[in-house]
């Protein structure tokens, strides 16, 4: 969806702009752009929001629910609206108000993050609410979907993007596409994080909090930045932890991302050579041969799953990709996958998979589209591969033409297979779901840059496999003056949870608005 200067922030605003824009900045809203109307959004930033026990087996007894109503189009605010569900975890002190989390993703869903995972936060009660959602067209606020299996068919297929076959794939990846349109219901064009960061405001009013103190992960990163940018005078404190990029095309992402993971599957294939249980062997440069030569034969011949259905190398190499995230896990995806190469045993590669990592699932069919927040259990299976492809391409304006994918897919598939034999097609195939859906927004990469607001804490980690440590320096000198970098020499995806050095400078900055210096660094902690 293209973003029309209507969702600029007020800054400096004259008086003669008229009554209009008096009344919304009175209502904490952004003021139109000059010459430009703004839609009366007044209702939404007039919510209060109600709290009560969260409902569910696996919630725990002092986590509490509730929502906020968005609209759909908030340059149609009458035409219809959504639910976005919140979850929080009470201050346990005096408490400064609120802080928000996003755990990344895109399409990871928050209250189930916080509700399984919350204990790295808890220092955060201190002084705040915890407060995390699922953003729209995730979790439980009117979850997309491409239906059972459709994301699974056309992403992870039995063979790699077929150059010699051009127009059979394009013709997949429309088809592609108008299933997950059929499937999504009336969010699906409204997703995307310049609305996410909108909903996000509308949040923060609800709360009762004039500035927004934020902790975004990954892709909350980006989501942060682009708040950062819409709402620059409502920035609190913002701690991004796994910089994403602003700036590069899905494209090369794609490729940035296939080198990282391979360089976290060499790291995890240099440790597991050491060890007398590694299912590949000690020869360490055999090991890594064996895996490509495991997931070509799973992609030729899918065996039998655990969790139903066939499983195929490219289910396999999802698997990995979330194992290695952490080095936590590193004996755990040992363990899975000698019961995979030994027994043909599924179970423990599936554990790492978002379907494993989330057993209790419904249907792509069961879930409302009416805007109404989605019982837990209805939340489609895949909602979050869905939901990742749908918010990257609602926030990315290339489209190649199909003359331009049948001309470059040759040299694209030998790119992304150099940059990593074994998650090279899987990051081909992501950035190829694009195609057949509307062009994106450029709000991003245009004018995400020379953010005014409060300073900003960006924590890059050297040994990232999602988000490499060259993304934060180039965010940060995009955004400007505002932004402060911490340099973590550690490991893994993120740092909060995994260095206590990084998790202190965070919580220092959140907690009490301590900042480290420009360029300081956290050492590498494997003990924490």
């Amino acid at each position: 969806m293209l973003v029309t200067l209507s969702t600029r922030p007020a800054a400096r605003r004259c008086a003669s702009a008229g009554a209009l824009t008096l009344a919304l900045l009175a209502a904490g809203l952004p003021a139109a752009a000059a010459g430009r109307p703004q839609a009366d959004l007044s209702r939404f930033y007039r919510q209060k929001i109600t709290w009560a026990a969260c409902k569910g087996p696996d919630m725990p007894k002092d986590l509490q629910c509730s929502k906020v109503t968005v609209p759909l189009d908030y340059a149609r605010p009458a035409a219809g609206t959504l639910d976005v569900a919140l979850a929080r975890y009470r201050a346990t002190g005096p408490s400064r108000g609120s802080v928000l989390l996003n755990f990344g993703g895109p399409g990871a869903p928050g209250i189930s993050g916080l509700a399984t995972d919350g204990k790295p936060y808890m220092d955060l009660t201190n002084n705040y609410d915890v407060v995390t959602f699922d953003p729209r067209g995730v979790g439980r606020s009117s979850p997309v979907s491409c239906g059972e299996g459709a994301y699974e068919a056309t992403a992870a297929g039995t063979g790699p993007p077929d150059a010699g076959r051009p127009q059979a794939l394009l013709r997949q990846l429309r088809q592609a596409a108008q299933v997950c349109a059929r499937n999504s219901g009336t969010v699906l064009p409204h997703i995307g994080t310049v609305n996410a960061s909108r909903d996000l405001d509308v949040i923060r009013q609800a709360l009762g909090d004039k500035k927004l103190n934020y902790l975004g992960f990954s892709y909350g990163t980006r989501l942060g930045a682009v708040y950062a940018a819409q709402f620059p005078h409502r920035v609190g404190r913002l701690a991004l932890d796994g910089v994403d990029t602003l700036t590069e095309p899905l494209s090369e992402q794609g490729i940035a991302a296939a080198e990282g993971q391979q360089t976290a599957l060499d790291d995890f294939l240099d440790w597991c050579a050491t060890d007398i249980a590694c299912p590949f062997g000690q020869d360490r440069r055999a090991a890594g041969q064996q895996v490509v030569g495991l997931v070509r034969s799973l992609d030729e011949n899918p065996v039998p799953s655990d969790a139903g259905g066939s499983f195929s190398g490219q289910d396999l190499v999802g698997a990995i990709g979330q194992a290695l995230y952490s080095r936590d896990l590193w004996p755990s995806l040992e363990r899975a996958l000698a019961s995979l190469v030994q027994d043909g045993d599924t179970r423990g590669v599936l554990s790492f998979s978002s379907a494993g990592m989330n057993p209790r699932h419904g249907e792509g069919s069961r879930h409302r589209s009416d805007g109404g927040l989605v019982d837990a259990q209805d939340v489609p299976m895949d909602n979050l591969p869905a939901a990742l492809m749908a918010i990257d391409c609602a926030d990315d304006p290339d489209r190649p033409a199909a003359t331009q994918i049948t001309k470059d897919l040759t040299s694209l598939r030998a790119a992304y297979e150099e940059a990593s034999p074994v998650f090279g097609r899987y990051r081909l195939t992501q950035l190829l779901m694009c195609y057949g859906r509307p062009k994106g927004t450029n709000f991003i990469r245009n004018r995400v840059k020379n953010v005014h607001s409060a300073r900003m804490l960006l924590v890059g980690t050297r040994g990232d496999p999602a988000t490499p440590y060259r993304w934060t320096v180039e965010t940060a000198r995009r955004l400007g003056s505002s932004a402060v970098v911490l340099d973590n020499k550690g490991e893994g995806h993120t740092g909060y949870s995994s260095s206590k050095c990084v998790h202190r400078k965070i919580n220092d900055f959140l907690l009490y608005g301590s900042l480290p210096a420009n360029g300081s660094s956290c050492p590498v902690d494997r003990n924490y």
